[in-house]
C-alpha cells in the first residue's frame, strides 16, 4: 500500500542508487549514502511501501542471449474505443518479443520495443501483429546501436530538484 512520502536529500541518494544498480547490498548502499545499515534499510522499505521503488531487475545482455535484434513498432489502430484498445492490450500481453509497450497520443496508438532472433523472425512478428484485429497499420524502425540507456527517473547527486538539461 502507497502512503505520502517527504523525501529529503539521502532518500533522493538511495533512489539513485538504487536505480542505477539494484543488487546493491545495504551495507554497500548505505555506504554510498552515509547512513548505517539499519536506518538504510529502513528508508529503502519506506520507499518501496510508498511506491517510489516498484521493483528491482538484472538487466541481459540480449544480442549475448540469442536476441541481437532490436526494433520499435509504431501500431495504429482502426479505433481508438477503450474496448478496441483494451482487446489489443490483451493480445499482446503475452508476447515475449514485446519487451515495453507504450500507448501515445498524437499519431501513433502505441509505441513498442521488440527482440527477435534473427531478421527472419522479426518479419514474422511483425506480420503476426500487421493481422491482428483492429490493427490499421504498422510502422518499424530496426535499431542500429544504442547511444544511451539510463534509468527512467532523471536524480542528480542528492538533489530534490529533477534533472536539468544540460546548457
Amino acid at each position: 500500500m502507497s502512503r505520502t512520502v517527504t523525501l529529503d536529500a539521502i532518500d533522493w541518494k538511495i533512489l539513485r542508487e538504487v536505480q542505477a544498480d539494484g543488487a546493491l547490498t545495504n551495507v554497500e548502499l548505505a555506504r554510498r549514502v552515509g547512513l548505517t545499515p539499519p536506518p538504510c534499510l529502513r528508508r529503502v522499505h519506506a520507499l518501496q511501501d510508498a511506491g517510489l521503488i516498484s521493483g528491482y531487475r538484472a538487466i541481459l545482455d540480449a544480442p549475448r542471449l540469442g536476441f541481437p535484434v532490436v526494433c520499435f513498432a509504431f501500431v495504429n489502430l482502426a479505433s481508438q474505443a477503450e474496448n478496441d484498445l483494451a482487446a489489443f492490450q490483451a493480445r499482446i500481453a503475452g508476447w515475449r518479443n514485446i519487451r515495453e509497450c507504450w500507448t501515445l497520443s498524437g499519431e501513433i496508438d502505441f509505441l513498442m520495443k521488440c527482440v527477435t532472433e534473427d531478421l527472419a523472425s522479426l518479419q514474422t512478428f511483425v506480420g503476426e501483429l500487421t493481422a491482428l484485429p483492429n490493427v490499421r497499420n504498422v510502422r518499424t524502425a530496426l535499431a542500429l546501436s544504442k547511444v544511451k540507456d539510463e534509468g527512467l527517473v532523471p536524480i542528480d547527486a542528492g538533489s530534490p530538484e529533477p534533472a536539468a538539461p544540460p546548457a
